[in-house]
């Protein structure tokens, strides 16, 4: 036996024979070899009930799969709507150039394969590529090099776990740091490292307590120390050679000979360093008009309950501040009805598209006759752009589970599912956590907590495609089919999973019953409007000073989101719009900033609440290279079921591919309109009837953008095209420039005005982001 069948027969024996587990197997399959072989797909089929059919079918339909040997290392740009409006393609073209990659996606030497990934959901440090499992931030084009360097010489770390330091003796005070995704792509894992390796040296005994996401993702690698008799502090933006500094402010070591080599080590440094500046910030927890104060002044937290000070994994934390005890509240003191009826009272409504009112999901579910039920926490969040499930996935594993647990126990579902995109690794690894903490202490099982009541949830992980956001499609997905939607009636409620009657809630909608549980339907009710109860958590990101997660009251103007919480629009430039809801959503231009966030108001002008991705817009922004942009993502996302969605989403795409290029006329943009509308009226899902969101949104509001595309210009100076760059008599012929253009478009000419070739020119932006003196235009 070969040594591929070996680890096949293992992955078997792990994941089962059943044919419904084909997608979990294939993935493992691919976690080993990096793509499936076809030895170890023969050997499936020839030991399991999974055919030679179900693997084509499935190994082709979902993005995540590959047929070929690939590289060593697998290069992922994140092409999500944050990524794209801050330069994603050109990073891409970046890395290939750099990895000599010309044909196919994997270098010479078999060493780097790169690929786009719809979204890591990474946004507030966009543009961001990961190479395995290490993710970098803010990519420019001229650092390409340097990271793919920088990764060479990365040597293989071991998992660490966080040290306790506080055995010994009495804890001086606690150290938060925060550990989401976001977080440790900005570097909070490395100062992590360096602040425990300062306590330790020092001898100084300090609580660290690593908590899920700060929300300040625009402010991280971010410290916040608490000591007895002082206020609270926040350092934010750190790096990890300024650790010890912040240490010796606050704490002492215990031990004089530690002291005593601190100040001469101190002392040392200085002498040696003392012109180097100092990146991080200090702020007050009390101090007003700071990034941190402003940013969460007029926030409501409820999905995001004690953000930033609870430790994702720790049980009795959780159960500490009131953890699970909306649960037992449920299962001691309400019956099934009065907990739907608390549900009903609250006017919760689902957050991860329309805003369906979730009390009638659960009488359905709970009044369907079966012999089974099943719940599904529908996490995939394809939506580029989105990180809010990813984050509560994150940071509130005990919270997600308790909504779960919850809402089973009133529609009598004795077994669910958590649906978490491949892509959330930390997500997934925190949840499997949580149920395994959970089973220990009896909340999920056989008659939980000496009730009746019995109930099982296990992790399915997604496997790359954006349509198995729709319900039946996600279902599909569980069973080990192609992810493709079904004609409703009948619907998940009484004919689901497996057949069976099933409740499907997103992650953020479940992460809100405790709350009201716990704290009475009223507590909920009081905040939002008529009509949209509570509070809605985003993704801000984009051209935005302050982006980051956020939860805001339902009835928040989009001007006070972008203005007061975002800061502003980043490097001083004109606020053009924003995009909501990501691929089903829409463009709403600055003019109409005082709309309010409610789902009866976006709705009004164009755009849906969908999950929740805020996405800002500056001038530097093409509205037609936006449409066309969401409009490419949905047509290579269509399952190709239905005609209007498969064929209309194709002419849409290449209707504005001519406007974009400068090739379109007059009439295209009423035949445009068109094809919009009728694939609105006439697909099966969600995903066909709201795909000409974008483009019906831009075509309103920014029409004269499409008009001067077609006149062969583009006013915000993105569509390759139609531009060309020009270097002005700012230059001061430092040949920085022509000494980094990958195509030599630009000749060196020390001291003299340089000049762009273009018709050389591959618009790669690398020239513009290294002048010193800002004289590269785009005309």
């Amino acid at each position: 036996m070969s040594e591929i069948q070996n680890i096949v027969d293992k992955i078997i024996a792990e994941k089962g024979k059943d044919s419904d587990k084909v997608i979990p197997i294939l993935q493992a399959i691919q976690g080993k070899f990096n793509y499936l072989p076809e030895e170890a797909l023969k050997r499936v089929c020839d030991t399991t009930e999974i055919t030679e059919s179900q693997i084509t079918g499935i190994s082709t339909f979902y993005s995540q799969f590959r047929h070929h040997p690939v590289g060593k290392h697998i290069v992922k740009v994140c092409v999500g709507t944050a990524c794209h409006v801050k330069g994603a393609k050109q990073v891409y073209d970046s890395f290939k150039r750099e990895l000599k990659i010309t044909e196919g996606d994997t270098d010479a030497d078999k060493l780097f394969t790169i690929e786009e990934v719809a979204c890591l959901g990474c946004c507030t440090i966009a543009p961001v590529v990961q190479i395995d499992d290490v993710t970098y931030g803010h990519v420019e084009t001229g650092k390409v090099a340097e990271i793919i360097e920088d990764f060479k010489n990365l040597a293989p770390s071991e998992e660490k776990q966080v040290r306790e330091l506080t055995e010994d003796g009495i804890s001086q005070g606690e150290i938060r740091i925060g550990l989401g995704s976001c977080c440790i792509a900005s570097g909070s894992s490395g100062v992590k490292e360096e602040l425990e390796r300062t306590l330790a040296d020092n001898q100084i005994k300090v609580d660290v307590k690593q908590v899920g996401c700060v929300g300040v993702c625009n402010q991280v690698p971010m410290l916040e120390i608490h000591k007895d008799g002082e206020e609270p502090a926040f350092y934010t933006k750190i790096k990890a050679n300024e650790v010890s500094e912040i240490i010796k402010n606050h704490f002492r070591s215990e031990n004089w000979m530690s002291r005593f080599k601190n100040r001469f080590y101190n002392y040392a440094e200085n002498l040696t360093f003392s012109d180097v500046p100092i990146s991080s910030s200090r702020y007050n927890a009390n101090e007003k008009d700071t990034p941190i104060a402003e940013f969460l002044k007029g926030q409501v937290n409820i999905a995001t309950e004690y953000r930033g000070e609870i430790k994702p994994s720790d049980f009795e934390e959780y159960k500490s501040k009131n953890g699970f005890e909306a649960f037992v509240k449920c299962l001691k003191e309400l019956s099934p009805d009065e907990i739907i009826a608390q549900i009903e009272e609250s006017g919760l409504k689902g957050r991860g598209g329309a805003g369906f009112p979730s009390f009638i999901k659960w009488n359905l579910v709970k009044n369907a006759q079966a012999d089974k039920k099943y719940i599904i926490c529908n996490g995939d969040e394809g939506d580029p752009g989105a990180f809010m499930d990813r984050m509560l996935l994150e940071s509130y594993p005990f919270r997600v589970i308790e909504g779960i647990l919850i809402a089973a126990y009133a529609v009598g579902a004795s077994e669910g599912r958590l649906y978490i995109r491949a892509e959330y690794p930390l997500a997934v690894t925190r949840i499997k956590e949580g149920l395994e903490i959970c089973k220990k202490e009896g909340l999920i099982g056989e008659n939980i907590l000496g009730s009746d009541f019995s109930f099982d949830l296990k992790v399915f992980e997604g496997a790359g495609a954006f349509v198995c956001g729709e319900e039946t499609a996600l279902i599909a997905s569980i069973e080990g089919k192609r992810g493709i939607p079904e004609l409703r009636p009948p619907y998940p409620a009484e004919k689901g999973l497996w057949d069976k009657p099933t409740l499907i809630n997103n992650t953020e909608t479940l992460s809100l019953v405790p709350f009201i549980i716990r704290n009475g339907a009223e507590s909920f009710k009081e905040i939002g409007t008529e009509n949209s109860k509570g509070t809605k958590v985003f993704a801000l990101a984009g051209k935005i000073n302050r982006g980051g997660l956020i939860e805001v009251p339902m009835g928040i103007t989009i001007r006070q989101i972008v203005e007061e919480i975002g800061g502003g629009i980043a490097n001083g430039k004109k606020f053009k719009a924003v995009q909501i809801g990501g691929p089903s959503g829409g463009c709403i231009p600055a003019e109409m900033a005082d709309t309010t966030i409610d789902f009866d108001s976006l709705k009004e002008v164009g755009a849906m609440m969908g999950s929740g991705g805020l996405i800002v817009l500056d001038e530097s922004d093409c509205m037609v290279d936006i449409a066309h942009y969401f409009l490419s993502f949905t047509q290579e996302e269509s399952c190709g079921r239905c005609t209007f969605c498969r064929i209309g989403t194709r002419r849409m795409l290449e209707i504005l591919e001519k406007i974009k290029s400068g090739k379109g006329k007059l009439s295209d943009l009423d035949l445009l309109e068109q094809l919009a509308i009728n694939t609105q009226k006439g697909s099966i899902c969600g995903l066909g009837k709201t795909a000409p969101n974008p483009v019906l949104s831009t075509l309103k509001y920014f029409r004269n953008e499409y008009e001067a595309h077609i006149k062969g210009e583009c006013p915000a100076g993105k569509c390759e095209n139609l531009i060309r760059y020009e270097i002005n008599d700012d230059c001061t012929g430092c040949t920085k420039c022509a000494q980094r253009c990958p195509v030599d478009a630009i000749q060196a000419k020390p001291y003299e005005l340089h000049t762009v070739d273009n018709e050389l020119c591959i618009k790669c932006d690398i020239c513009k982001q290294i002048c010193p003196v800002d004289a590269v235009e785009i005309k």
